[in-house]
């Protein structure tokens, strides 16, 4: 067998700081934005709709307000509640996944009440229990990205687990008396890492969604504060006198969604087999 280059490996290391980075600046500026800001969110620099330039290098937004102070304060709510929500997300269906494939009586039954979930639409789940929600606000919403993303989330993570559960050492455990939770937790969910970080990206992406729907409805964070989806919705009306108003916004909501994917896709430990040339 020959030896692998060794110019591959600072490649393979370039690319996957290529793939980590922009994740990892990103949600940074997004988290130190609001300190960042070189006006306050709330008062008019320059007039409505203003075109880019002087004290306001994006412009102006619908009462003059500096659109750059504001994007760089409106990403950090939406990125908290996102990774909070796709944690979360991660971790249910990991745990009810896991003792999904180990006890197929309890399995049938989450596989019910996730097709059952599924069924709902994601904003009239979103509207349902961000209304009913006392207060409303960011938990109603990180509540409602849960029980939207788990039905999913669990059917891929119990498919990914049958098979582990149903190999030998498992059995061999389970034969010899270990507790349900040794199962879990040492045999099935660590050889689920590489399964894990990819729904994890997945379920970023998808609270990301809900997050940013649940601002555009303005069923989230109300005017005047700084929020990316409500900054869209916010500025529509004016996208032809100054269209950075909804561009930057929409623009930081899609790579955030898929610079997170790829990190958690960098992350993932690689399984697959490897080509190997032999002489």
């Amino acid at each position: 067998m020959r030896p692998r280059p060794a110019a591959v490996r600072p490649r393979a290391r370039l690319l996957f700081i290529a793939r980590l980075l922009p994740a990892l600046v990103l949600v940074a500026v997004a988290l130190a934005g609001p300190w960042l800001a070189p006006h306050p969110i709330d008062t008019p620099v320059t007039g409505p709709y203003a075109e880019p330039g002087g004290a306001a290098p994006l412009g102006g937004d619908l009462l003059g307000r500096d659109v750059w102070s504001r994007v760089l304060a409106g990403g950090r709510e939406l990125v908290v509640s996102a990774l909070l929500a796709a944690v979360l997300v991660t971790v249910v269906a990991a745990g009810l996944g896991a003792v999904s494939a180990l006890r197929p009586g309890f399995g049938r039954v989450v596989d019910r009440t996730a097709d059952l979930l599924i069924l709902l639409p994601a904003v009239l789940g979103l509207l349902l229990i961000a209304l009913s929600w006392p207060g409303g606000g960011r938990v109603a919403i990180i509540t409602a990205a849960v029980v939207l993303g788990v039905p999913y989330a669990v059917r891929l993570v119990t498919g990914a687990a049958a098979p582990i559960a149903a190999s030998g050492y498992v059995e061999a455990a389970a034969a010899g008396g270990e507790h349900l939770w040794h199962l879990v937790f040492r045999e099935v969910l660590p050889n689920l890492r590489a399964i894990l970080l990819a729904l994890f990206g997945l379920r970023f992406v998808a609270a990301v969604y809900i997050v940013a729907t649940a601002g555009f409805l303005q069923i989230g964070p109300q005017p005047p504060a700084a929020d990316w989806a409500l900054m869209i919705r916010e500025n529509g009306p004016g996208v032809l006198l100054n269209p950075w108003a909804v561009i930057a916004p929409s623009l930081l909501i899609g790579v955030l969604a898929m610079s997170v994917n790829l990190a958690a896709a960098a992350l993932a430990p690689q399984v697959g087999r490897k080509a190997v040339s032999l002489r």
